[in-house]
């Protein structure tokens, strides 16, 4: 039984990948965007983060495999993957939310300093820590350059949003759940 359901999901995935290949990067971000949104608020990620870090990392192909071994939309290592629960690598709802809780715990760790988080993204978070900041890695300086000209901010946080809700009395108040302003 298990067997024959991963055959159709098999079937299913590659029935779906000839269509994938043929939209565009601004088409898959659409179709993705949803689910991006949804791990966005879970998690507290700025989901223009997400959506760069996608876009470096597999162009929106949810089936990309890079030659060290990284899978799916945000090309998450094995390891990765397994810690966050990722079950299915190619399953893009499963691949955006570890991808996105693995951004998250990065921006926690390195106090939301962008280009640390990018470079422990990209070359992992043991090199960022062994050279005390960016690797003097090719490949992590020119992914990191490469996302910066698109994201131009230097500090990303993982922080509940705080609202400015105005009651019928005319008082205001900051909430972070603007459903919890004034109950009471």
């Amino acid at each position: 039984m298990m067997h024959a359901r991963k055959a159709l999901v098999a079937a299913a995935l590659l029935a779906l990948a000839a269509d994938l290949v043929a939209a565009s990067a601004a088409d898959l971000r659409k179709l993705y965007g949803p689910i991006i949104e949804k791990a966005a608020e879970r998690h507290r990620v700025d989901r223009e983060l997400i959506h760069v870090v996608i876009r470096a990392e597999s162009n929106y192909d949810p089936f990309a495999i890079s030659s060290a071994g990284a899978m799916g939309l945000m090309q998450l290592m094995p390891a990765t993957a397994r810690r966050y629960g990722v079950g299915n690598v190619f399953d893009p709802s499963q691949n955006i939310e570890g991808g996105v809780r693995y951004l998250r715990d990065l921006v926690r760790l390195f106090k939301g300093e962008t280009r640390l988080v990018l470079a422990a993204y990209n070359a992992g978070q043991e090199a960022v820590r062994k050279y005390n900041g960016i690797p003097p890695y090719p490949e992590t300086r020119n992914y990191i350059s490469s996302i910066m000209r698109t994201y131009k901010k230097p500090k990303v946080s993982t922080a509940n949003p705080t609202f400015l809700v105005v009651g019928p009395d005319g008082i205001k108040v900051l909430v972070n759940d603007p459903a919890d302003a004034f109950k009471k």
